[in-house]
């Protein structure tokens, strides 16, 4: 949870000075509002978000805020190289195989290392954090467009984890079962995502 703690204090020290002429300008309020909308508006994203939430769920521990933060780093380091202009190849390939295989990987419902499960969900984190930078509109501030997208995918990852906690709840039977189905039909959507990118 502490990449949800270092991203709501990086916003909410940024937010009020927003507020103030000489400080940060429009293009800041701007910035950080599309990059906060941008992983929002697409399901490839969405899905992808609420499938590392739930792996994390699913390992525990030092898992619950390890998985999502590793993700966040790396998501944007690829932002930062794309944006400097270095190529991220097949990004949307990239995107589409991160719903498939950490979907997957919830279907399993399998103890996995941590640490493996911090190094595929941070592989995959680069493409999503080259496709946000990628669409960043010209004339906004860079990094309140990354802190938005940071933000937001910090959330989706939350939700991801609290629909876990939620799966878990129905018992030792169901909620396995449950959290199974999850990773299964984010998978299947994953497929249907990949065929499009094709």
């Amino acid at each position: 949870m502490r990449y949800m703690v270092t991203s709501l204090l990086a916003v909410l020290l940024a937010g009020p000075a927003s507020a103030h002429p000489g400080h940060l300008g429009h293009g800041d309020a701007v910035g950080f509002v599309h990059g906060f909308m941008h992983p929002l508006g697409g399901l490839d994203h969405v899905l992808a978000m609420l499938a590392v939430g739930l792996l994390a769920c699913l390992l525990r521990g030092r898992a619950l805020w390890l998985v999502p933060s590793a993700f966040v780093g790396m998501m944007a380091a690829g932002g930062l190289l794309a944006a400097y202009g270095l190529a991220v190849p097949q990004i949307e390939l990239g995107i589409a195989l991160s719903i498939v295989v950490i979907g997957a990987l919830v279907a399993l419902g399998r103890d996995l290392p941590v640490a493996v499960a911090t190094a595929v969900v941070a592989a995959f984190a680069i493409f999503h954090g080259a496709a946000h930078a990628a669409e960043m509109p010209a004339a906004v501030s860079g990094l309140s467009y990354g802190l938005g997208f940071m933000l937001a995918t910090a959330a989706l990852h939350g939700a991801g984890i609290l629909a876990g906690f939620g799966f878990a709840s129905a018992g030792r039977v169901f909620g396995p079962r449950l959290m199974r189905a999850g990773g299964a039909l984010i998978a299947a959507a994953g497929v249907a995502v990949l065929g499009g990118s094709l």
